[in-house]
Formats: C-alpha cells, sequence, structure tokens
C-alpha cells in the first residue's frame, strides 16, 4: 500500500534545532556585481568545462617556485590537455612552463631546485616516462627514463631519481617490450586470472604484473630493482607516490605490501630494505588492519607511518605512528584525536607535521606536533586537499570551496592567512552569477548532531518557496567538503531554481571514528533516517515548497536512493547514478573489505537481505532516472539493468541512460554536459523550479 507522506502536515513533528554558521558570499568582487550587473550568468556545466583545473602543487626547495600540473578541456573533440605551470611565490610569475601538447604531470624538484623531473608520454613513446627540465636556465625537457612498462610516482631523493612501474617479473627491460609488443599485436582481447583482484574501479589489472619501486642515477644510466629482489611488491589494486619513501641518504626505501600474499585479504604492512638488498623487514606484522604512507623525517631517523586498527574497513580512522629507525621502537601520537591522519608532510625542523585532514565538512590544514600534544588547526574555512613545504619553512596549498574551483596559494602557518599564487579561471568566474551557501546542523538519527551544507539559488528570496533538491554522497564514507566539484556541483544545479544541500548524514567521513561505523553492516537504517530528518528541517523552513522535493546520488547514493524507491519519504522523483541495488551481487562482484569484515552473503544472508534494496522491490513506489557506465568495474552496470527492470515491469515511470564508454564517473565533456541536461529535465518534469 503507498503511504501518503506530507511533511507539513505530520501529526507528529519531530522537534529539530540547528545551528546555523554565516552564509558564505560569493569571491571577493563577484558579491558587488551580483548586485548591479545583469549580464552575469548562472554557473552551467558549459561553464564547467570551460574552467582549467588545477592539480597538486610542489614547492621548490628554496621556497620561491611552485609547479603545479594545469589541465584544460576541448570540448569539441573531448580531449584534455594538461601542462605544467610556474608560479613565484611573490606573485610576481604565472606561467605554462611546459606546452608540448602531451599529459605532462607528478613533477618532483630536485633536491637543489635546479631541474624538475615529472612524468609525459612524449613522440615516440609507448609508455609514460620521466622527463627532466632545467629550472635555472632555458632549455628543453629531455627523457631519462626507457622504460617500456612505464613509470609513475618519482621521487628526487640525492643523486636518484625513485619511481613505480609495473613490470613483468624476472624479465629484463629487452624482454618486457618485446612481451608488449606481441600484446599490442595480438588479435585476442580477452583478459585471463587465477586469483583476485581482477579489477580496480575503472580498468583491469594485469595478473603477470608487479608492481615495484625501481631507481635510476638523475644524471642518466641504469635502473635499478628495489623491491623485486626481495620478493615482494607494492598493492595489485593500485600504487602511487604514497605507498613508498626513501631516507634523505638513500639508505633505506620504505615500502607497503600485503604480507599475507592473499589478494583477497586487505592486511597491508610497512617494509624496510636497503637498496640492493634482497631483504625487507616487516615492521608492523602483528597489525592485521593496513598501515601504509610512509614519510621519513628529514633527518632520516624517524620514519612515520598511518596505522589502521579494524581489519576489513577502509574509513577506519588512520593513526599516526612514529618508527625509530635506531632502536627500532613504534609510537602512537595521535591516540586521542578522533581524526584521521592524511596528505601528511613534515616540517623541515622535524618537529611536527602539516596535513590536508578532513574534519566536520571540509579540509583543514591542521599542524601536528610530534612530540604527541594535541593538534591544531591552521585553517577553518574552505577545502585545502594538499599541502607542500619547502626547506625553508614556505608552505603552499591547493584551496578551493564551493563557490571557486581549484587555487595555488600559500598559507602563514600561524594565522591560517593565504595568498593566492594565480589567476585561472578569474575570467569566466567573473561571468557567473553565484548564489550563496551554508553549514547547518539538525538533530538526525539517534538524536546526534548531522552537518549539512545547504546551496541557495541565486537572487535567493527567502519571501518565496523553492524546490529542494537533496544530494546523497557516495562512499559511504566519503563526507562531502567545502569543495569544488565538477561532476556534482551544488551550484550548478541550485543555478536550475532549487535550493540544493548535500548532508553529511551518519557514516561519512570527518566527524570522528564512531560517526563513521555506525552504519557498518547496516548500511541503509541511520543515512535514512538522517536522509528523512534532513527532508524535515526543509520541509519546516519557510522558504521551501514541501510539494517539490527530489533526491538522488551516486554510488552509495545511488544505493541509498535506491532504499528509498520502497520507503516511505516526501520525493517525487529520485536521480541514480551507479547505484548499487542487488547487495548479493555487488558483494560477489567487489567490496570484499565489505565482505572480510562481516562476512561473505553466503555466510551471512540476512546481514545482506536486510539491507538490499532489491529485497524489498514489491515496495517501489517512486520515480527514477538510472544512469551507468558500462566501464564501472567498482559498481557493475548490470545494477542499473537490473533496477531498471524492476521499476519498468512494476509500471513505475522510470528511465535508463547507459554510457558504454564511461565507468564509475561520467568524465568525458559531452558525456557530461548530457548527464547535467537529462538530471535537469527529470527533476524538472517532477519539481518544478523556482521561487513561487
Amino acid at each position: 500500500m503507498l503511504i501518503s507522506f506530507s511533511l507539513k502536515n505530520l501529526a507528529v513533528i519531530l522537534v529539530l534545532f540547528f545551528v546555523s554558521s554565516p552564509v558564505f558570499a560569493a569571491p571577493t568582487g563577484i558579491t558587488e556585481r551580483n548586485e548591479t550587473d545583469n549580464d552575469l550568468t548562472p554557473l552551467s556545466v558549459e561553464k564547467l568545462w570551460e574552467m582549467k583545473r588545477i592539480g597538486a602543487p610542489v614547492i621548490s626547495p628554496n621556497g620561491d617556485w611552485v609547479v603545479a600540473p594545469v589541465t584544460r578541456y576541448t570540448v569539441d573533440d573531448d580531449k584534455s590537455h594538461t601542462d605544467l605551470w610556474l608560479f613565484k611565490t611573490d606573485g610576481s610569475v604565472e606561467r605554462p612552463l611546459t606546452r608540448h601538447g602531451s599529459a605532462d604531470d607528478q613533477p618532483a624538484f630536485s633536491p637543489d631546485g635546479s631541474k624538475l623531473a615529472f612524468v609525459t608520454r612524449r613522440d615516440g613513446d609507448d609508455a609514460a616516462q620521466i622527463y627532466i627540465l632545467p629550472m635555472d636556465e632555458p632549455g628543453e625537457a629531455t627523457r631519462l627514463t626507457e622504460v617500456p612498462t612505464g613509470v609513475s610516482a618519482p621521487k628526487w631523493v640525492g643523486d636518484h631519481i625513485y619511481f613505480i612501474s609495473r613490470i613483468y617479473p624476472g624479465m629484463d627491460w629487452d624482454e618486457m617490450a618485446e612481451k608488449l609488443s606481441e600484446i599490442r599485436g595480438s588479435h585476442t582481447s580477452a583478459h585471463t586470472w587465477n586469483a583476485l583482484p581482477y579489477s580496480f574501479w575503472d580498468h583491469w589489472i594485469d595478473e603477470e604484473r608487479e608492481a615495484h619501486i625501481f631507481r635510476i642515477p638523475a644524471a642518466g644510466g641504469d635502473t635499478e630493482n628495489i623491491t623485486e629482489p626481495t620478493g615482494w611488491q607494492l598493492p595489485r589494486s593500485s600504487q602511487g607516490a604514497g605507498n613508498f619513501d626513501v631516507s634523505p641518504d638513500e639508505s633505506l626505501v620504505a615500502f607497503n605490501a600485503n604480507s599475507t600474499r592473499d589478494e583477497a585479504n586487505v592486511n597491508m604492512d610497512l617494509f624496510l630494505v636497503r637498496p640492493g638488498s634482497s631483504e625487507a623487514i616487516n615492521l608492523t606484522p602483528n597489525n592485521e588492519a593496513p598501515d601504509g604512507s610512509p614519510l621519513f623525517s628529514p633527518d632520516g631517523q624517524t620514519l612515520a607511518y598511518s596505522s589502521q586498527r579494524i581489519k576489513g574497513f577502509y574509513a577506519d580512522t588512520r593513526r599516526l605512528v612514529l618508527y625509530d629507525v635506531n632502536t627500532g621502537t613504534h609510537n602512537e601520537i595521535t591516540t586521542d584525536w578522533d581524526r584521521s591522519a592524511d596528505g601528511l608532510i613534515w616540517n623541515p625542523d622535524g618537529s611536527g607535521f602539516f596535513g590536508a585532514i578532513d574534519d566536520a565538512g571540509t579540509r583543514r590544514i591542521y599542524s601536528i606536533p610530534a612530540d604527541g600534544s594535541t593538534p591544531r588547526p591552521v585553517t577553518t574555512e574552505t577545502d585545502f586537499p594538499s599541502v607542500d613545504i619547502s626547506s625553508n619553512g614556505v608552505l603552499v596549498a591547493q584551496n578551493h570551496s564551493f563557490l571557486y574551483p581549484p587555487r595555488i596559494v600559500t598559507v602563514n602557518a600561524s594565522n591560517g592567512e593565504t595568498t593566492r599564487l594565480d589567476t585561472i579561471n578569474d575570467d569566466i568566474l567573473a561571468q557567473v552569477d553565484f548564489g550563496t551557501y551554508e553549514s547547518v546542523t539538525y538533530e538526525g538519527a539517534n538524536g546526534e548532531e548531522i552537518q549539512m551544507w545547504v546551496h541557495y539559488p541565486p537572487g535567493f528570496d527567502e519571501n518565496k518557496e523553492y524546490p529542494l533538491f537533496l544530494l546523497i554522497h557516495g562512499g559511504p564514507h566519503n563526507g562531502i567538503t567545502d569543495g569544488f566539484h565538477f561532476r556534482w556541483n551544488a551550484q550548478t544545479f541550485a543555478s536550475w531554481g532549487y535550493v540544493t544541500a548535500w548532508h553529511n548524514f551518519h557514516g561519512s567521513s570527518g566527524f570522528g571514528q564512531n560517526f563513521a561505523d555506525a552504519i557498518n553492516p547496516d548500511w541503509k537504517t541511520l543515512p535514512y533516517e538522517d536522509t528523512i530528518k534532513a527532508a524535515e528541517w526543509f520541509a519546516n523552513q519557510p522558504w521551501i515548497d514541501a510539494a517539490r522535493m527530489v533526491a538522488g546520488g551516486g554510488s552509495y547514493g545511488g544505493y541509498l536512493s535506491s532504499i528509498l524507491l520502497g520507503k516511505e519519504h516526501p520525493f517525487k522523483a529520485l536521480l541514480i547514478h551507479a547505484p548499487v541495488y542487488n547487495m548479493y551481487s555487488q558483494m560477489a562482484a567487489d567490496f570484499v573489505v565489505h565482505s572480510e569484515r562481516f562476512g561473505y552473503f553466503w555466510e551471512e544472508p540476512s546481514i545482506y537481505q536486510e539491507i538490499s534494496p532489491h529485497y524489498f522491490a514489491e515496495e517501489f513506489h517512486t520515480p527514477a532516472l538510472i544512469i551507468h557506465g558500462q566501464l564501472d568495474y567498482r559498481v557493475p552496470v548490470g545494477q542499473a539493468f537490473e533496477l531498471f527492470r524492476t521499476l519498468q515491469a512494476q509500471g513505475i515511470d522510470s528511465r535508463l541512460i547507459y554510457y558504454p564508454d564511461e565507468n564509475h564517473w561520467i568524465l568525458k565533456p559531452n558525456n557530461s554536459i548530457y548527464w547535467y541536461q537529462q538530471v535537469r529535465k527529470w527533476v524538472e518534469k517532477y519539481a518544478p523550479p523556482g521561487g513561487r
């Protein structure tokens, strides 16, 4: 039986309380133009694709120069181009450093700052290689490596550059090149596996290849394989700069690897090896949960690393541990801090760290003392995804907010004040009529406080009633922070005439261990209650029309939207992107970590039955737009097909959009534009936009 649900006429209304932070205005200068300039236009999806996208910055050792990758897109041909840009920390220089037309990325300064290594694939390269660019005199980039399997994650330490390559073990470079040539010339497209893992998010994992650490003299010469002789390999699913580090004197290399040799087991341990040795020491054999992110202190005497405690829970708090290289002792220094230690860099004097910390709805830069005293927030507002520091203590960061895409800034470590180094995208932002946004809290499930970001349409009039578009984030543990989102841009949704909101429901990261783990193994109950209570909070606002509410999300957000299909709720229609619909087939195809902790679906069928949307299909009653990509190996596309067929069989208004060339995320410009256009048509069909 379909239950009528009217929020404003509920017989019993839960008393909600909320605390509102100040409304955040648009960037400086735009606020005034919003009031006087009629030529401003809303933030359209086309504008999003005009914007350049700035990556994580690196700073020179002397603190004078910053280099960051900058990606631009051409919609006409669905192409992207990434160049390296150069900025001076006094603000006097801002220009492209490379303009080759290839994807230039992963910059790394030499220890003296006179040269820059980066990864690219240029004419004649069969795979990405390391190139060296002089910084102290004019000159062209020259190729350093000739690695047929490609390179990534370069780190310039001492006289060598260290990097990762996914190789065919037991072969030399010539043999690997021949094998790759044979593969490219083969007419067989089959992939074959004998064990897990076989895929990761958007790519297949070649079972024959292993990821290993190499080094090459920066002046050129032969490569040296650091880790293959030890018998250990880097994690098969993904590898990056965070998987290893090198001591300043190059005497030690730290890396993480799966000590169980069972790739279905997610126990990652930390290992230490001397270059040239075949013996690697396991530093964390007694911890069954992951250890990683090694980081040597400036003097090389201490190795910092992150350590989790709960096996099979990727969102478990990452605690900061210091390993004394000389004594072999481990000291956890963030035991009493209920946040994850992420994105860390050492202070130049070794007294502590700076880190980009997920903290209650934003990512703040924190100063974390090495003596175990209380971490201190350096920044308070807007989002800082990454930080870097020079040898003389100049702190540089990537910074963005809901109202502007990533920028490059220096940060005063004492008071958090920032100085911007770039003007990229200012010409586009100056044309945009932004709305405002604010952070509010309301009482959610279990009477606990839930933080929520609320975005208002441009020209918002509090005397009118607006429709609501409630967005449900993915993860489920990926909390929404105050940052610019190209794929799910709340300001773009708001520009259509909707009050738009992201709520950080139970399970979201950045609010402590207990909050994150509260939804395991029951993904459904608490986030559903938080979502309904968010809608109730909005229904009690005089500027919301409770008869015009829609909701939706992707990945886990698609899962919770699928739960809503058959539950009591006020939403007229739902957007369901890349959804987990059938927990049995989803857990069989992926998400080993969840099964490892709570049991596989054949061992604990009741757990998955009680939280699987497909089990409640007979109760579905809400129109839904379903979107999925064929190349999604995290949530296989069959999930969307099952859901769409179920809705169609029941005569429920539904639409399926299928992308044969996209994965978990819609990344191509024209596909993204179509995505936004179709989402807009769908929500406008059931909840007409604008204030009334």
